[in-house]
């Protein structure tokens, strides 16, 4: 029997308390999932496009080439990207190889000038029937050895197992850096698809240790880009950039240092710390700057009062280091939304299960969300896009993978975000909708 799902249907969140959540898998959801409106994390074209003057190439049935083609599209980028169709019949007389090379060989004849680099991105198909990717592109460098032809994937059956497809693709942007004699006054950060803000502890630390700073989000030419192999160190604070760092460290010998986003004052100066240790230079005392984030955080407060919080995880990847720090001051956070938790998060989990056990932990994927009365009376704050559509608020932070803030300064800034939203209301079912944030889409 057919059942009308929209609209009240009874049916419950998939929400528990954190006194009742089980570490790292407070849910168990394996089959059907929900993908919310909420669109503002970056995906593989979004990434892709980092390399500056790089040309996509999408292999894929047609289908999936949908969505790829909508992003470039949304992001002026257009004239960027090209697709290869991959029909039937190329899987039934085995000939996808050829079709890579000649379609990928015919696109850079086409194209008004020669790019310096081809990112090209095969697909589920590619693996299922076995496709020889090695044959595939020593035949494309042997045709133009001028060109340096990055290996990218389009593959959701790797969601659940290994590097995600995001995680991969943040690897695989660095993989035509060469091996360079190294700057010894040269760092850089890796894996971001945000700016670091000049004003963190971070950046500072390493300016003023004279140092230059390197990020392909400031690379305006593949040359550039180029030039971030001649940084002996790579710093990434995102988990999801790690593997990034790692493979780096293997094949170019560069050190990795993973300096993870804290919401922690401990956790922020031990990272601070670190690097000055790596950089020889002395330890900073940032008592001031714990003075900032505290006036900061106390000046919000004032503003936003009892309102309950709402996070969520595609704002930051510490949504629970984030929550202990706002009730550590006062703030009435009553939903983190995350289908699964950071095993670096557990100290904070173990924390908020103590003191505050009546927090909700609610999944953001799980069908039931798609049709659960979740939305709150009242007036709520939210962190996160995923936040503000669950709980149906105008007043909420627009941010995803912690908007480049860090350290105390990023606390500082992130306070001043909550109560600037909590007085002035977004138009939320607008925004949410626009795909990678801050990455220059113009819907």
């Amino acid at each position: 029997m057919l059942k009308q799902i929209h609209g009240e249907c009874g049916i419950q969140p998939a929400c528990v308390a954190v006194r009742d959540a089980k570490f790292p898998e407070p849910f168990q959801q394996h089959g059907l999932e929900f993908s919310s409106p909420a669109r503002g994390v970056w995906n593989i074209v979004h990434i892709g496009m980092l390399l500056p003057q790089a040309h996509l190439v999408f292999v894929c049935p047609e289908g999936c080439l949908r969505g790829v083609v909508q992003t470039a599209d949304e992001m002026n980028a257009s004239g960027r990207l090209s697709t290869i169709d991959v029909r039937e019949n190329n899987v039934l007389e085995g000939n996808i190889e050829k079709l890579m090379v000649d379609g990928v060989s015919d696109i850079i004849g086409k194209l008004p000038q020669k790019p310096p680099a081809v990112l090209i991105y095969s697909s589920c198909v590619h693996h299922f029937i076995g496709c020889d990717l090695t044959v595939v592109y020593k035949e494309l460098r042997k045709k133009f050895p001028d060109i340096a032809f990055g290996d990218c994937y389009m593959n959701p059956i790797m969601r659940k197992t290994g590097l995600t497809p995001e995680q991969l693709m943040r690897r695989q942007l660095y993989k035509l850096l060469q091996p360079r004699e190294f700057d010894t006054k040269s760092v850089n950060i890796i894996g971001n698809c945000n700016r670091t803000d000049e004003s963190s502890e971070l950046v500072c630390l390493i300016h003023e240790s004279g140092y230059g700073l390197k990020d392909i989000v400031l690379c305006k030419t593949y040359g550039e880009y180029l030039k971030m192999a001649e940084s002996p160190l790579n710093i990434t604070t995102l988990p999801i950039a790690h593997a990034a760092g790692v493979a780096l460290q293997r094949r170019l010998s560069q050190e990795h240092v993973y300096l993870p986003l804290s919401y922690s004052y401990k956790g922020i100066e031990d990272n601070l710390h670190r690097l000055s240790d790596i950089l020889h230079v002395p330890e900073r005392n940032y008592s001031k700057n714990i003075a900032h984030a505290e006036f900061s955080l106390h000046k919000a407060k004032k503003i936003i009062g009892d309102c309950p919080v709402a996070i969520d995880y595609t704002a930051t990847p510490r949504p629970l280091s984030l929550a202990r720090l706002l009730c550590e001051h006062d703030f009435a956070v009553a939903r983190i939304y995350a289908d699964e938790l950071s095993g670096e998060e557990k100290g904070d989990f173990l924390w908020l299960k103590e003191h505050r056990p009546e927090i909700e932990v609610c999944a953001a994927t799980d069908p039931r969300m798609r049709v659960a009365p979740n939305r709150t009376d009242g007036k709520v704050l939210a962190i996160g896009q995923k936040a503000a559509y669950f709980t149906g608020t105008d007043n909420f932070v627009n941010m995803v993978e912690g908007g480049g803030m860090y350290g105390f300064d990023g606390i500082s800034r992130l306070a001043g975000l909550m109560a600037d939203a909590f007085l002035h209301e977004k138009d939320t079912r607008k925004l949410i909708q626009i795909k990678g944030l801050g990455c220059g889409c113009c819907l």
